[in-house]
This record gives structure tokens, C-alpha cells and sequence, in this order.
């Protein structure tokens, strides 16, 4: 035990000790008399492939909502429904030119049947699209809504049941849905958008009425009110295929976009440059400033008159500053 009669915060001066670090193994350590050779500087073969990712910060994850799938491809699935509503007017209509030539002549088995699978699957595919295209319509609803109530500070007032019952249920929705639409865009002062959802409105309420009127229609005996109801039906068609058209419109004045997807802000971009400094200064007129007081030098008595040239007086007296 080392016993030392400096205190042991005493200053460095007057210790009589002093520590001494070495490394664990300078036992085992021998110097050599030569000194070491000199190696290469440190550095790497090839590119390192080491480092902090710098990634993008990811969105939460927020609640998971109905039908979202569906929701993201909405105005591919509306515009296929059109077209598929389209084709199947196009049926009923070749069903009934084939009626008007069965007046006269008879019809091969062959083209009555390819006619037939021609209407009935173009009709079922239809409905098919027009079923999926509602549901993804209802959660596109819902999305848009959850957002704009978010972005007004509020939360969302109606429930996801109502808002799935009121587009889904029957003869309800030809109302409710109107009224969840211009919900959305009285957050907001969009005439456009408004007008949208009126003429939409319109339109799904008349569609509606189409379609029982075509369902009422084929439960008719005569035959020339079955034949009169294929161009009922073919018109049924084409009026859905304008409701899909339509709806696809909406959706994108809503979202602020015209009916092509492209969006309606005019966004301008302008170069930010320094304030402009200006190179050379204004002109000070000479009448307009403080008069200068020039000192004339002290003639000798026996000196000659100096006559300075013409105009010197006058340039002696403009001042132009300039940088």
C-alpha cells in the first residue's frame, strides 16, 4: 500500500507520485531497437456499401377502412361498367333487328342462340360490374368524407353502417346518397362541384326509375310489348351507362379534377431571385439639391485673369453620381 504524505487533490507540482498507463499486455510487449516499417495509408478497394439508409418517411397506418380495395380502382371499374352496359344495349338492339327479321323469314338456330348468350351475358356482367362499382363507390364515400372532416377539424358525424345502409338499401338510396354527397362539399365553396352532384343526383334517380319501369315492362303477355320492351331495355342499358359517366364525373369534381383526371389548380412555378438592386444611381438634379459653395482661390495681386474654356462652368456644376 502506497502511503504518501501529499494530500491526494493536492496540485500536480507537489505530488510526489505520478500515474503511469500502460497497456494490458506490455509484459508480453518487446521493443525492437528498428522502428516499424511504414505500410500503406488505409482506404477501400471498391465503394462502401455500409451507411444509414436515408429513407422517406412512411404515412401511418390509420384505421382500416370498408371496401378499400375497391376504392382505388373506382374510375377504372366506372368506366368498365359503361362500356359493359354499353355492349349490352348493343345486344338487346341485334335481338331486335333479329325479331324484325323473324316477321318474314326464319332464324338459325345457331345465330338465336349466339344472340341469346350475347344478351344474357352481357346483361349479367353488367349487373356484376355495377354491384362491384357500388361498393367501391360507398368506400370511396366513406374515405373522402373521414378526409374532408379531418381537414375541417371535426369528426366524422355519421356512422359507417348508415352510410353503407343508406347506399345499399333499396329505394333508400336514392336518396341518402345525394344528401352524404353535398355534405362533403358544403365544407367547401366549389360551385363546380356542387353542380356535379345535382345533375348526378338527377340522373341516379332517373336511372332508377328506368330500371323498375324495364323490370314492370317484361311482365307483359303481348308480343309487340315484349318486342317494344328490348328497345325499353336497350334504352335502360345506355341510360346506365350515362349514370356510370356521370358518376365518374362527380367523383372527380369533388376530388377538384376535370372529367379527363387532370386536376384543376393551376400551379405556376416562379424562380425566387434576390431583390433587385439597381447598378446605377438615380440622377440628383443640380437645381434641385443644396446649392455647393465652392472656394475660389486667392488671386495674386500681379497674376493674369484665367478664362476657363467654354461650358466648364457649366460641367462644374452637373453632378452625377454613379456607382
Amino acid at each position: 500500500m502506497l502511503l504518501s504524505p501529499a494530500p491526494i487533490d493536492a496540485p500536480a507540482e507537489r505530488r510526489n507520485y505520478r500515474w503511469v498507463a500502460r497497456r494490458p499486455d506490455h509484459r508480453l510487449r518487446k521493443s525492437s531497437g528498428a522502428p516499424p516499417a511504414a505500410t500503406a495509408t488505409p482506404r477501400y478497394t471498391q465503394i462502401p456499401r455500409w451507411g444509414l439508409l436515408d429513407q422517406p418517411p412512411r404515412e401511418s397506418a390509420g384505421p382500416a377502412l370498408p371496401f378499400a380495395k375497391l376504392t382505388r380502382k373506382v374510375p377504372t371499374l366506372l368506366i368498365t361498367t359503361a362500356v359493359v352496359f354499353g355492349l349490352a344495349a348493343l345486344a338487346e338492339l341485334l335481338r331486335y333487328l333479329l325479331l324484325l327479321r323473324n316477321r318474314t323469314r326464319l332464324i338459325h338456330p345457331a345465330l338465336l342462340f349466339a344472340s341469346d348468350a350475347f344478351v344474357v351475358g352481357a346483361a349479367l356482367l353488367a349487373l356484376l360490374l355495377a354491384l362491384i362499382s357500388a361498393l367501391a363507390m360507398v368506400g370511396w364515400l366513406i374515405r373522402t368524407r373521414r378526409t374532408v372532416f379531418e381537414q375541417a377539424g371535426r369528426g366524422e358525424p355519421r356512422s359507417v353502417r348508415a352510410l353503407v345502409l343508406g347506399c345499399v338499401v333499396p329505394v333508400v338510396n336514392m336518396v341518402w346518397p345525394g344528401i352524404f354527397l353535398t355534405e362533403i362539399v358544403a365544407e367547401r365553396d366549389d360551385p363546380r362541384a356542387v353542380r356535379a352532384i345535382r345533375i348526378w343526383w338527377a340522373a341516379w334517380v332517373i336511372g332508377g326509375l328506368v330500371a323498375v319501369a324495364a323490370l314492370y315492362w317484361r311482365t307483359a303477355d303481348s308480343l309487340q310489348v315484349k318486342a317494344d320492351g328490348v328497345l325499353f331495355t336497350a334504352f335502360t342499358d345506355l341510360v346506365a351507362a350515362a349514370v356510370a359517366l356521370l358518376t365518374l364525373t362527380m367523383l372527380r369534381a369533388i376530388e377538384e379534377r376535370d372529367a379527363f383526371g387532370h386536376s384543376r389548380i393551376a400551379r405556376r412555378w416562379v424562380i425566387a431571385v434576390d431583390p433587385p438592386v439597381p447598378v446605377i444611381e438615380p440622377v440628383q438634379p443640380g437645381g434641385r439639391g443644396a446649392p455647393a459653395t465652392v472656394e475660389q482661390p486667392v488671386a495674386a495681386p500681379d497674376a493674369e485673369p484665367q478664362n476657363p474654356p467654354d461650358g466648364a462652368v457649366d460641367r462644374e456644376h452637373e453632378e452625377v453620381m454613379a456607382k
